[in-house]
């Protein structure tokens, strides 16, 4: 298969390990539901209003198989289709978030049933794998990632498709993919240089170099460095503090964020946003929202 079939979207992708969990999130498991769009390689779970995408592979570091990636795919598309969940958290088992393409199977894939299953699914939905990756389709809902240990070549290319970024203090980051001899097409020439500083980006690029989690952070590319361990707990602390505010709100801000970049005349974009804002003052959770701030509670939105 081309760079253009599944495998090479491999090189996108990194895990963490798993801290020892608390009594309090002994009880958020129990509110955990794993849907049936779970796979060997993907496991989807809902909490409530969060989806929580765990990459399952980590006896090969996470590199990305076709199950894997027909895993994310479907999660991103029930991310965006399920009115109850307000956002998302992305992360990995094991001791690396995703080490990218699987180099042991190189850039053609193999020739198992995953592999033929990933091809049929295709022809249905031929960019399938780049969705899965979100360089295309990415869902209108806010997706938290959850860095342990390394998220090079694909594992940083994915995580500039997601919108805030946790990571352990022993993460590692980078576009590896000119080591190898390889390109980036995960979005990274394109993405990077928009989400950090143009050298700062042209110099991951272009050396391959590894990044740390306090330079990552420093420079912009992640928003937390938080202990070994504790980025899953981290990451969920923002995912209860999104899902308290008022869901139209969010909606409309992220439909901001998606739609409208650099790229668009600040006059326009001031316009769009006059659009987009505007009719959220006259919703009844905006009622709710000054009339709990009156009556010093918290508020019940409704979404409407």
């Amino acid at each position: 298969m081309s760079p253009h079939g599944w495998v090479y979207g491999v090189s996108l992708f990194a895990l963490h390990p798993i801290p020892r969990a608390t009594k309090h999130q002994q009880l958020q498991d129990k509110t955990m539901q794993e849907l049936d769009i779970s796979n060997k390689n993907c496991t989807v779970e809902k909490d409530g209003k969060v989806l929580i995408v765990t990459l399952n592979r980590p006896e090969a570091k996470n590199a990305l198989s076709p199950a894997m990636l027909v895993g994310m795919y479907r999660a991103w598309r029930l991310l965006d289709d399920d009115d109850e969940l307000m956002c998302a958290i992305f992360t990995g088992k094991g001791d690396t978030f995703c080490a990218g393409m699987d180099l042991k199977q190189g850039p053609e894939g193999g020739e198992d049933d995953d592999t033929k299953m990933i091809q049929e699914l295709m022809k249905d939905v031929p960019d399938l794998h780049w969705q899965a990756l979100l360089r295309h389709n990415q869902p209108m809902k806010p997706i938290i990632l959850a860095v342990e240990g390394y998220a090079l070549a694909g594992g940083t290319e994915m995580l500039q498709g997601t919108d805030i970024r946790v990571g352990a203090e022993d993460a590692i980051f980078g576009v590896t993919e000119a080591k190898r001899g390889l390109f980036p097409l995960g979005g990274s020439s394109v993405r990077l240089r928009r989400q950090i500083p143009y050298c700062q980006a042209a110099e991951i690029l272009l050396t391959a170099r590894h990044v740390t989690a306090q330079e990552a952070k420093d420079i912009g590319l992640i928003n937390h460095v938080v202990p070994k361990g504790h980025t899953m707990a981290k990451a969920r602390e923002i995912a209860e503090t999104i899902c308290k505010n008022g869901p139209l709100s969010i909606k409309a801000l992220m439909k901001m964020l998606r739609e409208v970049d650099g790229s668009i005349l600040e006059k326009d974009a001031l316009d769009i946003e006059l659009e987009v804002g505007s009719p959220i003052f006259a919703t009844e959770d905006a009622r709710e929202g000054m009339k709990a701030f009156k009556e010093k509670r918290e508020p019940v939105y409704q979404g409407k």
